[in-house]
C-alpha cells in the first residue's frame, strides 16, 4: 500500500468513527462536548491537509503525509477515549 492509499485508508477509518461519534453526542457530557469540539478543529484541519497532500507530488506528500498521519492517529485514539465515555 503506498503512502496516498495509507492515508486515504486512514481518513475513511477516522470519517466512519467520527460519524458514528456525532451520532452520540446529543447524550455527552459537557466534558465530552467539549473534548468533541476541539477534536472537531483537529478533524478540519487534518482534513484539509489530507485533501491537498492527495494532490501533491508524490515527493512532498511523503514528507506531510507522515505528519498527517501522526496527528490522524492521534485522533482516532481521541475518539476511542470519547467512545468510552459515551458508554
Amino acid at each position: 500500500m503506498n503512502a496516498k492509499e495509507s492515508l486515504d485508508s486512514l481518513l475513511k477509518n477516522l470519517r466512519t468513527q467520527r460519524d458514528e461519534l456525532k451520532v452520540q453526542m446529543h447524550l455527552a457530557k459537557a466534558e465530552v462536548r467539549e473534548e468533541w469540539q476541539s477534536l472537531e478543529k483537529q478533524w478540519e484541519h487534518v482534513e484539509s491537509k489530507l485533501e491537498r497532500v492527495a494532490d501533491e507530488t508524490k515527493e512532498s506528500a511523503g514528507e506531510v503525509g507522515a505528519a498527517l498521519s501522526q496527528v490522524a492517529e492521534e485522533l482516532g485514539e481521541a475518539y476511542k477515549r470519547i467512545r468510552k465515555s459515551l458508554r
